[in-house]
């Protein structure tokens, strides 16, 4: 899995430090290509001869190191990178890497990188729950890069709590699933709504909702990085476009639902989590409507429901739906997968903080035909993205291994 692939292991100075050489022997031994680079801090807790041996490579050390004329050596590093490892990460570094501070070779390296970033933090447990780091965190998700979480134990401070590296082997798996994912979904066609459909009154007044298309878009961009072939169907949203994703343009529930059953017969995946309207005006007015000293009574009908429509035409589609809800949130998102055909149901209490529209947060529980799968707590949207991705495709093996055996 790690075989050829180039791995930049930022290595920042805390008494973790140590733990680094192990994970360097073990990348390498995986047949990774590692190049060390060590923070002026990190050099006083572990000599850099001794990544140096288990890298065999030399260690950047300094940003004004440059052994090769024909290159920058920071910008080649970077430009180099399958992915970028830092481990460990100091509250220090995560400030920089945060605010985009560059001001030695790692942190420089950082601001250069393209790759994916995976971050295993390690700090006194007062310095893991302070605010500044907390924010941090939370900024550097928010750009996509990946955490390990640290452990939880005595420290070498003296204290106990959350704050000490995880494991080597920790963080070793955490780069091989990494890779892994990346594949996950390749030769599959995925197909993800979102956004809030608009459903015009007259030429310039439309009904619609708070959905800002963000969870929809997170999706998209998670199926995407693992290798599917993906088309975004995006109603009214906020969120910008997505490299590598054919983005369809609708407005209406009624041009969504066309533009959703064009491509559904060749989709593997479809992944429905647009916020559609239930209702839509009888008659659209041809020109503005005036205003009056009367009431305004418009009539409204039914739309089409998408996802029912889905259900009823599932062929082998995989089907996940999508349920924002205020109450009974259990019973309701059962409803709605037994009744439209669904393989899991997403659903969310909107009138939670940190769960509604609009947000980069997101607080959601999976349903199966079983019940209650998984609850998510409180997460940026990319992370729940990311973790309903690897649920989907779990039960995307386990249905057609289950299928097989039928």
């Amino acid at each position: 899995m790690l075989q050829g692939k180039t791995i930049l292991l930022g290595i920042s100075g805390g008494i973790a430090a140590y733990k680094a050489a192990t994970i360097c022997s073990r990348l390498t031994q995986a047949g990774a290509k590692v190049r060390v680079i060590m923070t002026e801090s990190a050099t006083k807790f572990i000599a850099p001869i001794t990544l140096q041996v288990l890298s065999r490579h030399s260690v950047y050390l300094d940003t004004f190191d440059e052994f090769d004329p024909s290159v920058v050596a920071h910008i080649d590093a970077a430009d180099s990178a399958d992915l970028v490892l830092v481990a460990p990460a100091t509250a220090n570094i995560l400030g920089k890497m945060a605010n985009g501070l560059a001001d030695d070779f790692l942190s420089t390296t950082l601001l250069a990188a393209t790759a994916q970033v995976i971050v295993a933090p390690a700090m006194n447990v007062h310095m893991y729950a302070h605010p500044a780091v907390e924010r941090n965190m939370r900024l550097l998700a928010e750009r996509g890069v990946r955490f390990v979480e640290p452990g939880t134990g005595l420290l070498a401070c003296g204290y106990v709590g959350k704050g000490r590296l995880a494991e080597p082997e920790e963080i070793v798996f955490a780069v091989e699933q990494w890779f892994a994912s990346r594949t996950e979904l390749a030769g599959k066609r995925v197909l993800v709504t979102a956004g809030g459909t608009v459903e015009r009154l007259d030429p310039v007044r439309y009904l619609t909702n708070d959905s800002s298309g963000k969870m929809g878009f997170a999706l998209a961009e998670a199926a995407a990085n693992r290798g599917a072939d993906v088309t975004l169907i995006a109603a009214r949203t906020t969120a910008p476009p997505i490299e590598g994703v054919k983005l369809v343009r609708v407005e209406s529930a009624e041009q969504m639902l066309e533009a959703v059953l064009e491509r559904y017969d060749s989709a593997d995946l479809v992944i429905k989590a647009a916020a559609v309207a239930d209702y839509q005006p009888v008659a659209q007015a041809a020109a503005k409507i005036k205003k009056s000293d009367e009431r305004l009574v418009i009539e409204l009908e039914r739309t089409t429901d998408i996802l029912k429509t889905l259900g009823e035409r599932k062929t082998h589609q995989f089907l996940v739906g999508f349920a924002a809800e205020t109450e009974q949130l259990a019973q309701y998102a059962m409803d709605k997968l037994a009744r439209k055909n669904c393989d899991l149901v997403v659903a969310n209490d909107v009138s939670r903080d940190g769960a509604g529209f609009n947000g980069d947060t997101n607080v959601v529980e999976v349903f199966g035909e079983e019940g209650l799968i998984e609850s998510l707590p409180m997460l940026h949207k990319r992370e729940v993205a990311e973790r309903l991705l690897s649920r989907i495709v779990l039960r995307m093996r386990e249905k057609a291994a289950k299928e097989a055996a039928e």
